[in-house]
C-alpha cells in the first residue's frame, strides 16, 4: 500500500507540473562556454573507454585536469579505481561553508559500448561534425552529459557561484558492462566521497522531439531491471556427413524463434499509466486512441498490439527479452558439440531476474536447453538474483520546481512528464544504497533517431549546447543560496 500511495502522489504532482504556464525561451550559452563545451566533448569522445581495449582512467584523468586547471582544489578532485584502466573521477564543488544541507551527487558513466570502425560511416572514436550533428561513440550515451557536467562545473566556478550545499560529480567506469562498475565500487570502498542526500543521473530523462519540435520534457520516475541469460545446448557432435536431428544449433535457434514470437504480458504501473495518459494528449489519431484504450479496466488487446509495433511503447508496456549474441560449433565439417546465445532482458518493475529466468525455461519448454543467469562480471549461475527494481523515490519539491522552471524557459509549453526508463542505469546502485535518485537531462533527441549503442551514434549540435545551458540553469536554480 505504501508503494501504491507513493506512486499515486507522483501522479498527482506530475499533473500539476504539466499545467504550468510557459515562459519565453532563454538565450543560449556565450561563445567562450560553447568553445569549452565543444573541446571537452571532443576530448571525451576521442578517448576510447570501451571495456575491451579502452580506459576510463584516461578519461577520468583528463576531466580531473580540466577541473584542476579551472581552480578546483587538489583535495576536492580524485581519480580512483580498482585497477589502472577502470578509474573514476570524483570532484566536489564546495558550497556555503555554514550550510547544514547534505550534498547532491551527479553520476555519469565514462565507458561506452563497443564500436567497430567497419560498421560505421565515420570513425566511432573521432569527433566528427557533419550536417548539424556531432558523430561518435558516446554522443548520446553518455559522454555528452559528462562533458556538460564538467563544463558547467567550470562555468559556475569561474563565475564565483557558491551553491547552498556541496555538489559532487562522479564520472565512473563500467555502466555498460565489465567487472568494475564505478558507482558500485565507490559505494563499497569510498562512500564518504560520494555520500549525498539525493542523486541526479543525466543518463535518463531528457527532451523527446519530433523532427526537432519538442514533444515532452521527461524525467525518470522508475526504471527496469537489467539481466543477461545464457541459452545453452550441448551435444556429443560427430561427422557432418552423418547429420542427426538432435543438433545443438537447432535447439538454440528454435528457442530464439519462440522468443521472437512470444511477447511478455502487458503491464502498467502508476508511472507508465501517467506516461501514456500524458502521451495520449500529445499523439494524434489511432495512436492517441490506442493509448486511451489501454488505460481502462479492460485494456483493449488490439490497441496493445498496435502500440507494440512502436519499440518505445512496446518496451514501456512489458518485460522485453532479445537475443544479442550467438556462438556455435567448433569446426566447419563437424556437428556442433555446443551452441549458446545471450538473451538480454529489461525487466518490468515487480519481477526479479530469477522470475524471468524461470519464465524463459517455461517459454522454451526444451529439456535439452540450459538457461543460466549471467552477472555483470560474465559469471554464470543456475539461479538469478531475487532482487527486483526499486520502488520510485518520493519526488522532491526543490528538484521538480527547478526542473519545471528551467524547462519552461527553454522549451515553452512542453509538458514535463514521468517515464519508466526502458533500459537501466547506475541509479540502481545508488537507490539500493538508500540514496533517492532522479533521472534528469536537458539533451533533446528525436524519438526516431535514438542511436545509442548503435551504428553512427550522433547528437544534434544545437541539442548539445542547449543541454549545457539547461544543466547550468538547473543547478543554479536547485542550489541558489536562498533555497
Amino acid at each position: 500500500m505504501k508503494y501504491r500511495a507513493r506512486l499515486q502522489s507522483i501522479t498527482v504532482f506530475i499533473c500539476a507540473l504539466c499545467g504550468q504556464t510557459a515562459l519565453p525561451a532563454a538565450p543560449q550559452s556565450d561563445a567562450v562556454t560553447r568553445e569549452m563545451a565543444h573541446d571537452i566533448f571532443k576530448q571525451l569522445i576521442e578517448i576510447n573507454t570501451t571495456d575491451s581495449i579502452g580506459s576510463t582512467t584516461v578519461a577520468a584523468q583528463a576531466m580531473a585536469k580540466r577541473l584542476l586547471d579551472a581552480g578546483f582544489s587538489k583535495a576536492d578532485v580524485a581519480v580512483i579505481g580498482p585497477n589502472d584502466v577502470k578509474g573514476n573521477m570524483v570532484a566536489r564543488y564546495r558550497g556555503r561553508p555554514s550550510s547544514k544541507l547534505r550534498p547532491i551527487l551527479i553520476i555519469g558513466h565514462l565507458d561506452v559500448v563497443e564500436a567497430r570502425r567497419e560498421d560505421w560511416t565515420t570513425d566511432p572514436f573521432k569527433f566528427v561534425e557533419q550536417d548539424g550533428y556531432y558523430y561518435g561513440r558516446g554522443t548520446q550515451d553518455m559522454k555528452e552529459a559528462d562533458a556538460i557536467a564538467v563544463t558547467d562545473f567550470i562555468r559556475l566556478k569561474k563565475e564565483g557561484f557558491v551553491p547552498n550545499r556541496d555538489i559532487i560529480l562522479a564520472l565512473t567506469a563500467d555502466e555498460e558492462g565489465g567487472k568494475s562498475n564505478g558507482v558500485d565500487w565507490l559505494l563499497q570502498n569510498h562512500r564518504d566521497l560520494i555520500d549525498a542526500e539525493f542523486v541526479l543521473n543525466p543518463d535518463s530523462g531528457g527532451v523527446s522531439t519530433d523532427h526537432g519540435k519538442p514533444l515532452t520534457v521527461e524525467f525518470e520516475a522508475t526504471e527496469k531491471l537489467y539481466a543477461d541469460y545464457q541459452v545453452l545446448a550441448t551435444n556429443p557432435g560427430g561427422h557432418s556427413s552423418l547429420p542427426k536431428p538432435d543438433n545443438a544449433i537447432y535447439h538454440v535457434a528454435d528457442a530464439l524463434g519462440v522468443l521472437e514470437k512470444s511477447p511478455f504480458p502487458f503491464e502498467l504501473n502508476a508511472v507508465t499509466r501517467e506516461y501514456f495518459g500524458q502521451m495520449a494528449k500529445i499523439e494524434t489519431g489511432q495512436a492517441a486512441a490506442d493509448m486511451r484504450a489501454i488505460l481502462g479496466e479492460q485494456p483493449d488487446p488490439a490497441a496493445i498490439q498496435r502500440l507494440s509495433q512502436n519499440a518505445r511503447y512496446n518496451s514501456t508496456m512489458r518485460t522485453t527479452c532479445v537475443a544479442t549474441m550467438l556462438s556455435a560449433g567448433h569446426a566447419p565439417n563437424a556437428l556442433p558439440q555446443r551452441a549458446d546465445a545471450n538473451v538480454n532482458c529489461r525487466i518490468f518493475p515487480g519481477h526479479s531476474q530469477e522470475d524471468i529466468r524461470l519464465a524463459l525455461v517455461h517459454m522454451f519448454n526444451d529439456p535439452k536447453l540450459t538457461i543460466r543467469y549471467r552477472n555483470d562480471a560474465g559469471e554464470l549461475t543456475d539461479h538469478g538474483s531475487d532482487r527486483k527494481a526499486m520502488a520510485p523515490p518520493p519526488l522532491r519539491t526543490d528538484v521538480m520546481e527547478s526542473l519545471r522552471k528551467v524547462a519552461a524557459k527553454l522549451w515553452p509549453g512542453t509538458p514535463v512528464i514521468p517515464t519508466m526508463v526502458t533500459a537501466s542505469s547506475d541509479s540502481i546502485y545508488t537507490m539500493y544504497a538508500g540514496i533517492p535518485s532522479y533521472g534528469i537531462s536537458g539533451v533533446a533527441v528525436d524519438r526516431d533517431d535514438v542511436r545509442m549503442h548503435g551504428k553512427d551514434e550522433r547528437l544534434k549540435v544545437d541539442s548539445y549546447y542547449t543541454g549545457v545551458e539547461f544543466y547550468y540553469r538547473f543547478l543554479k536554480a536547485l542550489t541558489a543560496a536562498g533555497s
